[in-house]
């Protein structure tokens, strides 16, 4: 998945919502509910694929565009392999062509058995019946907040299918020389804190913290404080309170003291990886997706779980494999899907190629990944996922919502206006979007 998977589909929830009802009063509109459609059975009840007749699904995907094409048919061929009676003809688009096509099949109700979405558009799609719910399935074999996340009222309607987060990037050296203790799983902000106001030297050019003032960064800080952006039924704003004025401090309390504002640089594109790669940045929160970047840098740096207020949360983003409800054969496309996204051969085939990293719990499994070079705390990856803050989502005016919260934040970030008022402020405009 690419870092800019999460950002990308910013809108899609809106444009998958209106292709869905565009066709309200045609037969081509996939009006069935969630509850309508039939559940897929259980693998360990259905009868063996090689004594029934013959099927043949479709897998719709983007995952595999760009160079691991081959990847993705050694998996299909060992799936053929171990289920005689199942063959998969596989589509595969480019990430730019696929969720237009993929709204075009939904509105004609011609899906791929089996396709590939992205966490932030599955509410939409589940909401709107186009998922097949799941029955039998083991989610144990997924880490549970990764299977949690494609779950809705306890049932299961889709799977993950790979994952990355963000952890906190630190440079060893520059510690080091600043006599600071490394970042333990236990930190908190106030550590976090302490730390970046000894290791920034600014007049050696060396920043202590780097964290973008943006939705993203403001979301997950929100749940770090132990709050939520928004209400449960995501109806109202949840942030105007203590847990949303802390959050929305620390972020912008950085700028000017432990990282450098946006006059200086921050925010526009590859200023923090360039920072931290001339080993001028000792903290850096950062994807994963980050660390191939950084094979060649001349000083010792390695990653930590980030540090929460009262709590860790960490962005998590994700792909997931979803069966169609117009699928004739679900029983056969659900053994894809689990097989996609939790057998032996897809992790060791994903791990080998360095193809996104497989959603799995067992950590036996991982150990290619854990000993794989630097960082060296590449545990903290699966640590954080103990913690996940998912991005929330309100539809059609999801890029309104972000909007406005980063001009709050960049308001408040260059002191004009305080903390207090910007979060007043955002919850104010969002609640008027909320209706």
């Amino acid at each position: 998945m690419s870092r800019l998977t999460h950002l990308s589909a910013v809108g899609l929830i809106a444009v998958v919502g209106l292709s869905l009802t565009a066709c309200s009063g045609g037969a081509t509109s996939p009006t069935a509910s969630s509850s309508s459609a039939a559940p897929v059975a259980s693998s360990s009840s259905a009868a063996p694929a090689s004594s029934a007749a013959p099927v043949t699904i479709t897998y719709a995907n983007f995952i595999s565009n760009g160079g691991n094409e081959a990847n993705l048919d050694t998996i299909v061929k060992a799936f053929e392999a171990a289920n005689p009676g199942i063959k998969v003809n596989v589509k595969t688009m480019a990430y730019a062509d696929y969720f237009t096509a993929l709204q075009t099949d939904i509105v004609a109700k011609t899906t791929a058995d089996v396709f590939d979405i992205e966490y932030a558009n599955y509410k939409a799609y589940q909401a709107n019946g186009v998922l097949a719910p799941l029955t039998g399935v083991d989610t144990s074999a997924y880490p549970k907040n990764l299977a949690d996340a494609y779950a809705t009222d306890g049932t299961q309607y889709a799977l993950p299918s790979s994952f990355s987060n963000v952890v906190l990037f630190y440079n060893k050296d520059l510690f080091d020389k600043a006599g600071v203790s490394y970042p333990t799983s236990d930190w908190t902000w106030a550590d976090e804190k302490a730390a970046a106001e000894k290791l920034t030297d600014k007049a050696a050019g060396v920043w202590g913290d780097y964290q973008p003032i943006s939705y993203y960064e403001y979301y997950k800080a929100v749940a770090q404080s132990g709050g939520s952006l928004l209400s449960a039924d995501g109806k109202a704003t949840a942030f105007n309170n203590q847990a949303g004025i802390d959050a929305a401090t620390w972020l912008t309390q950085k700028a000017g003291t432990v990282m450098p504002t946006a006059a200086q640089g921050a925010g526009t594109p590859d200023f923090d990886s360039k920072l931290f790669a001339d080993g001028k940045l000792a903290m850096w929160h950062t994807g994963i997706w980050m660390f191939g970047m950084l094979g060649d840098v001349p000083f010792n740096w390695d990653i930590a779980v980030e540090p929460g207020n009262t709590q860790h949360a960490s962005a998590m983003f994700s792909n997931g494999l979803a069966v169609s409800a117009n699928s004739k054969n679900k029983d056969a496309a659900q053994k894809w899907a689990q097989f996609m996204s939790s057998s032996d051969v897809m992790v060791s085939t994903r791990l080998g190629a360095g193809w996104e990293l497989p959603p799995v719990a067992d950590e036996a499994k991982l150990q290619p990944y854990l000993t794989a070079g630097k960082p060296a705390n590449r545990q903290a990856v699966f640590d954080s996922l103990k913690g996940v803050a998912l991005a929330p989502s309100i539809g059609d005016n999801q890029a309104q919502m972000q909007d406005i919260i980063n001009a709050q934040l960049t308001e408040a970030a260059a002191g004009r206006i305080s903390a207090k008022d910007a979060v007043a402020a955002a919850a104010a405009k969002i609640d008027a979007l909320l209706g």
